[in-house]
């Protein structure tokens, strides 16, 4: 973490100085704004906080609730998200509150007695070691609390604007087309209503999404037919692995997706309550909690369960349904969008993969930084377009995944060619539900894989994988990607050559081109946070021939920022683990950490086209001078 560089901070670093819209915000909604974001779920509170670090953005977020989460129904958290948390300033204090799963046991009918269930296998949660960070499991409602937080100490001190609802938009002309009516949904004024303009917005209000409605897409997709009892509970149980994620087949009482809770008590079970008839018209959600003990009474033998203590308790039906398109534009590319949906608003799934609150916060991020490059004057319009366009292809793939997962949960083991092929499913397909098959698709921000062998450890596409290295100016072990924030900036990671003669060429370069084309009086880096690693030990690179555009002076009192010249860890070399050869390689990456090019150090001219895709030059720039 990075401070001080504005003055001595006395206080809590991670509470950033007011600036823009942050400065006398008004307490009451105002009738204008640039984005009003509804709903404060995941997807919706994931971009208020990413929007919350553009000063010059009207953000306002609408909930129909009188207050804060206090209970919330997702708990599973991919390492993709947790690689989000440490963007947004929050990984480390959820990861020690959290619960973490490093394996998941698997348990089936005995061979010899198949009334009783036993232990068949127990396999490793991430058997590659995609990520450096967990997978844990702990409340929405903590998750959202931290974006509060980080909400509360940005730069525009924003916060949710409660007990308001979404009733109806109508999208006319202007700079402020949309026109959303908002209805008081809480309090001594409930009911009234009244009309808030937007330039976009963004609708994260869930299954039964108005705003979904109200631009007229519409979900597509399958109901399974086939019902679950899901419970938060404190219970007494000799079942030996209460306090491990489990796979629980049983030979006629269905089945149990086992996963313990944060605090080392509480535990949630997905207790299989079999197929439901067409005719059912929802009434299998009038099973009673006794009847989803039985029932895990019965899945569990020869275990016994005694609730104690429900938290939370529901009974869904399974369906997998994606939204035809998660904008108002009816035919791609006639204009560019104003309203757009998130979340479970455009995809809705089962919660046994433990999904929907990741890819629901991919969403938020994916589309938050977007809006403020265009709000910004950083980007085009036509930026917009691809939210749509990268979003909608994950939210598919994830309806696929979670209908063969579900399907393999609900199967009885005799109905499978292979006994452990819900185990081999587990361990060949970690990388899905750990958030890292994500590959976006060629576009203004994702460039061509002509060079992509120059460092194929970084796809083109995908997230950037972060690498151990070490700080030059002090000798400290770090990962290359744990200094990257969620504050909207584009990074570059030139990757330097053995003789170091492409490096300084490029470094001159850079210093007057389009990534150092700033608004006058902010900092050189303000847009693209320009980063070099050397394939040296550290001790080997001498500061003071670092170019000085990794170097750059910033805050008011310009000083320099020490911590973007890095140097090649010999024990573990991340020019080796990444495919990067002698010639070294630029990696440009995306506010959202996802790789958008990859480059060779000479290829100056390619990269300011690139650059100049999905930029508009400021008014006046600033050089490394």
């Amino acid at each position: 973490m990075q401070f001080h560089h504005h003055g001595y901070v006395s206080g809590d670093p991670r509470v950033q100085p007011t600036a823009g819209t942050g400065v006398d915000r008004p307490d009451e909604l105002p009738d204008v704004v640039d984005v009003l974001v509804v709903g404060t779920g995941p997807a919706g509170i994931t971009l208020a906080a990413q929007l919350a670090q553009f000063p010059g953005v009207v953000t306002r977020v609408v909930e129909k609730r009188a207050g804060r989460l206090e209970v919330g129904q997702a708990d599973g958290i991919q390492a993709r998200s947790v690689e989000t948390f440490q963007a947004f300033g929050f990984a480390n204090r959820i990861i020690e509150e959290a619960y973490r799963i490093t394996e998941m046991a698997f348990w089936k009918p005995d061979a010899d007695d198949p009334t009783r269930i036993v232990r068949t296998a127990v396999a490793p949660d991430d058997p590659s070691h995609v990520s450096e960070f967990p997978h844990l499991i702990v409340n929405q409602a903590r998750v959202q609390d931290y974006f509060l937080e980080v909400m509360a100490g940005s730069p525009t001190r924003s916060r949710p604007d409660y007990g308001w609802e979404f009733a109806g938009l109508e999208i006319g002309d202007g700079d402020h087309p949309v026109s959303v009516t908002l209805r008081r949904s809480t309090g001594p004024d409930e009911g009234a209503e009244r009309i808030v303009r937007a330039k976009y917005v963004v609708g994260g209000d869930g299954a039964r999404s108005r705003v979904r409605e109200a631009i007229g897409a519409r979900h597509q997709g399958s109901q399974a037919f086939h019902a679950w009892g899901v419970m938060d509970v404190l219970a007494d149980t000799d079942f030996p692995d209460i306090r491990r994620k489990c796979a629980i087949q049983s030979h006629d009482g269905g089945s149990i997706l086992h996963i313990p809770r944060e605090g080392n008590h509480l535990f949630r079970m997905y207790v299989d309550l079999g197929e439901v008839g067409h005719d059912d018209a929802g009434g299998v959600r009038m099973t009673t909690q006794e009847e989803v003990e039985a029932r895990a009474n019965q899945i569990l033998h020869p275990y016994t369960l005694t609730v104690k203590h429900v938290a939370w308790r529901s009974v869904y039906e399974v369906g997998h349904r994606v939204t035809d398109r998660f904008d108002d534009v009816e035919v791609p590319g006639t204009r560019t969008p104003r309203v757009f949906i998130m979340g479970d608003a455009c995809h809705t799934h089962s919660a046994k993969a433990g999904q929907g609150m990741n890819v629901s916060i991919q969403d938020g991020f994916n589309l938050g930084w977007k809006l403020g490059h265009v709000l910004e004057g950083r980007a085009p319009e036509e930026l917009l377009a691809t939210y749509s366009a990268e979003r909608q292809v994950v939210a598919q793939d994830l309806i696929d995944f979670d209908r063969q997962w579900s399907s393999l949960m609900a199967a009885k083991p005799d109905e499978m060619d292979d006994p452990a092929e819900l185990e081999r499913f587990y361990v060949r397909t970690a990388e899905f539900p750990a958030g890292f098959m994500t590959e976006y698709a060629p576009s203004i921000i994702v460039d061509g894989d002509a060079h992509q062998s120059l460092a194929a450890g970084f796809p083109i596409g995908k997230r950037f994988r972060s690498h151990p290295v070490v700080r030059v100016c002090d000798g400290n072990p770090v990962h290359l990607g744990h200094h990257a924030r969620a504050d909207g900036r584009w990074r570059v990671y030139v990757f330097a050559d053995a003789e170091g003669d492409a490096a300084e060429a490029l470094a001159a370069w850079l210093a007057d081109s389009p990534l150092t084309a700033v608004p006058e009086g902010d900092d050189l880096d303000a847009r693209f946070d320009l980063k070099v690693v050397y394939p040296r030990p550290h001790l080997q690179v001498d500061l003071g021939r670092v170019p000085a555009v990794f170097l750059p002076r910033t805050g008011p009192f310009q000083v320099v920022d020490y911590e973007k010249v890095y140097a090649s860890d010999p024990a573990d070399d991340v020019f080796a683990a990444r495919g990067i050869g002698a010639g070294g390689a630029v990696v440009v990456v995306r506010p959202d950490q996802y790789v958008a090019a990859v480059l060779p150090l000479e290829a100056r001219d390619e990269l300011g086209r690139f650059v100049e895709r999905f930029t508009l030059p400021p008014r006046r720039t600033a050089t490394a001078g």
